[in-house]
């Protein structure tokens, strides 16, 4: 009987995809652009931490932003509102962008004329680990209404980032949550990742992670 051909389609999709991650970054820093991929589950506040962060940065840096959607165009409107260029990319039920989608959706800006570019990637804590974008640092948001346990369910997304943020901590009065026990649970993944702990809704701790943001643009 004659074998049965095996296919390793995983493998080559992502190694075709990595191909492209990469010359989306080689374009990014060509053209001295900061690309920050930046993840969470829905609801994590992905949005209204955006719009937090880019409130004090639009007067010093040209700011455009890639809203990844399954469906609707309710985030860029938010964006452009905010008085900065916005693209609605909607990914056709896939559950992430990946560098295909990425190099596509860049070829709407100039990003030669930008200094930082951030993709609000498809809100789960899954697909979006898995694939890169060829963006300059992953960020994940983890809100406190999820839960500390989630770098125990999800670790690979708390592996690829560079940064943490813990978000909604003005709601600890609601939820049960650990920080030294996500701190830790972090730290066992990933022992270099920057975690910030902060609420988008006060402000509070909003001034560390914009910081850490521009020192990394700078760097």
């Amino acid at each position: 009987m004659e074998n049965v051909r095996v296919i390793d389609v995983h493998q080559s999709v992502f190694a075709v995809n990595d191909v492209i991650a990469d010359e989306v970054r080689h374009k990014m820093k060509a053209d001295h652009t900061f690309m920050i991929n930046l993840m969470a589950s829905p609801g994590a506040g992905k949005t209204t931490l955006l719009l937090r962060t880019i409130e004090p940065l639009k007067s010093k840096y040209k700011i455009g932003v890639m809203e990844a959607d399954i469906e609707a165009t309710v985030d860029a409107e938010k964006m452009q509102a905010a008085g900065v260029k916005s693209i609605q990319i909607h990914t056709g039920g896939e559950c992430a962008m990946n560098a295909e989608m990425t190099q596509q959706a860049i070829m709407e800006f100039d990003t030669s004329e930008l200094d930082l570019l951030i993709l609000e990637n498809v809100g789960n804590l899954v697909c979006p680990a898995e694939t890169d974008t060829g963006a300059s640092k992953n960020v994940a948001i983890l809100s406190v209404p999820e839960g500390d346990d989630k770098p125990l369910k999800y670790p690979l997304m708390f592996q690829v980032c560079q940064a943490i943020i813990i978000s909604k901590i003005d709601t600890k009065g609601y939820f049960k949550f650990d920080d030294n026990a996500v701190i830790e649970r972090i730290h066992k993944h990933n022992p270099n990742a920057k975690i910030f702990f902060l609420s988008a809704k006060t402000g509070e701790g909003v001034e560390q992670w914009i910081e850490w943001l521009e020192n990394e643009m700078k760097g």
